[in-house]
């Protein structure tokens, strides 16, 4: 079913690839080959981020086929607690809490996404949308604290040779008191590590399709 994502969303994650868009942005890190932008969102006193990058030695498809691939993210994203597609009142969403370290509580997400392998004038560029669903029907959990507001596109399109380049722009507003240490940490160490995991899954995931 359609997830409501308009075609003007998919176009502006692709043309980050191209074109960088990033007035009123600051550079906030760059470490193992992947920058780190930062908007201040004064609403909620957040930020929102976006991320350039490369992936060595995979393809933008078999990218793109991980990134998707939720029980395979339970075995190589040590975040993880739960993540599962389920139909939340006619409505395909994805239930996903993340540990968070003690003492703070864990976050859980309902969201929706749709993936769309685009062909732009003979350019074959992956983009994956998603966003919170309040719509959804999922029960709260007192273990966890509901994330609301979340967002995050990514595009993705061959760097010319036997990689990827990579854009993300994400955003989500965890709630409750977090120390601004912690949110630090996990932009600056968090984000590129993600990336790096996410290229270690790409390189074993023909063997974990063989093994299913």
């Amino acid at each position: 079913m359609s997830l409501q994502f308009g075609d003007e969303e998919f176009q502006r994650a692709w043309q980050e690839l191209d074109e960088p868009q990033l007035d009123g942005w600051e550079l906030f890190t760059e470490a193992m080959g992947v920058q780190i932008h930062r908007r201040y969102d004064r609403e909620t006193g957040l930020y929102e981020y976006k991320v350039y990058g490369a992936l060595d030695s995979c393809s933008p498809e078999l990218c793109a086929d991980v990134y998707m691939d939720l029980m395979y993210r339970k075995q190589w994203d040590s975040y993880v607690k739960e993540l599962y597609e389920k139909d939340f009142d006619g409505q395909t969403a994805i239930y996903w809490e993340v540990k968070y370290p003690f003492p703070l509580k864990n976050r859980d997400y309902v969201y929706v996404r749709e993936r769309r392998d685009l062909d732009i004038n003979g350019r074959k560029i992956f983009v994956i949308l998603a966003r919170s669903s309040a719509e959804t029907a999922c029960p709260e959990k007192s273990a966890a604290l509901r994330v609301s507001d979340y967002k995050q596109s990514v595009a993705m399109e061959s760097d010319g040779a036997d990689g990827t380049k990579v854009f993300m722009n994400y955003f989500d507003n965890p709630g409750g008191m977090i120390p601004a240490s912690l949110v630090n940490w996990a932009a600056k160490s968090g984000v590129p590590g993600f990336i790096k995991d996410l290229q270690k899954a790409c390189n074993k995931y023909k063997t974990y399709c063989e093994k299913k």
